[in-house]
């Protein structure tokens, strides 16, 4: 993997003088952020490293970042899964970005075509996520307005951190009574049948949950974009042509004004692009 952006000064970086090294390059002391080379985690997790304003400490907010990944025609997946245009320095950047945060949130429907499973604590994140204050894996925060979800799957049976479902005070009540004799937690973040972006944001920052990362799908995460709740953009380019009728990363009603996030980062591996954009 190598750095695009930020452009560092790559003949002091080779002199050995330090510029452009640790954290804010995502390179260790003394390398080459410019060069191809295999990242530690520790070097991505410094890399993709939330604001120190995210947390609950005083005056913090949550910060709400998205990671997805786009074929260069604009797919969001092929034939309905995203694993096929994706590649293994993808999954490593996806991992950093899980092991960095409080709360997954994720629409119902990428649970179900996904087959997601309940987060895992990994031995590499431990140290970090102890300093940080944070639970040994990242809560799922399942939004769904229908509930017609499966409680007996482990997402929900097993998970070694409980998952949460948000909803609208409208939802079926007999769906929010199966979660809720399954052990799961239903938190009501809405008043009609769905939950309100705003205040699943919110809902989570109430239980300590900060520093929050949306893996979509394409519905949901146009719902935050709509609201104007997105303050970051992990976004993958596929070096991959798809053509077909794929959804794009985000759908749905569109804002009023389109809003400007600006380029933090570009990496790079294997034709892959790893885009980080933050609200501008």
């Amino acid at each position: 993997m190598r750095r695009l952006f930020p452009v560092t000064d790559q003949t002091h970086s080779a002199a050995g003088s330090g510029a452009g090294s640790g954290a804010d390059s995502g390179a260790g002391p003394g390398a080459d952020p410019g060069a191809d080379r295999d990242w530690t985690l520790d070097e991505l997790a410094d890399a993709y490293a939330y604001p120190r304003t995210a947390g609950a400490d005083g005056g913090a907010r949550p910060w709400l970042r998205a990671n997805m990944v786009s074929t260069l025609d604009g797919a969001a997946h092929h034939e309905g899964r995203s694993q096929s245009i994706s590649s293994p320095a993808d999954m490593r950047v996806f991992g950093t970005l899980r092991a960095l945060a409080d709360a997954v949130v994720v629409g119902a429907e990428t649970v179900r075509l996904e087959g997601y499973r309940p987060a895992r604590a990994r031995a590499a994140f431990a140290a970090r996520r102890a300093a940080a204050g944070q639970a040994p894996a990242p809560v799922i925060a399942v939004v769904s307005a229908s509930l017609e979800l499966d409680f007996t799957l482990p997402l929900f049976a097993a998970p070694l951190v409980p998952t949460l479902v948000l909803t609208g005070a409208a939802a079926p009540q007999d769906r929010i009574l199966a979660a809720e004799k399954a052990g799961v937690e239903v938190v009501i973040a809405g008043d009609g049948p769905g939950a309100d972006p705003e205040r699943v944001v919110r809902a989570l920052a109430d239980r300590g949950l900060f520093r929050l990362l949306t893996e979509g799908g394409p519905r949901l995460l146009g719902q935050f974009v709509a609201a104007g709740m997105l303050d970051e953009l992990c976004l993958t380019v596929s070096p991959m042509l798809t053509s077909g009728y794929a959804q794009r990363i985000a759908g749905g009603p569109a804002p009023a004004v389109p809003e400007r996030f600006a380029l933090a980062s570009l990496l790079e591996q294997d034709g892959f692009l790893f885009s980080r954009y933050r609200r501008a």
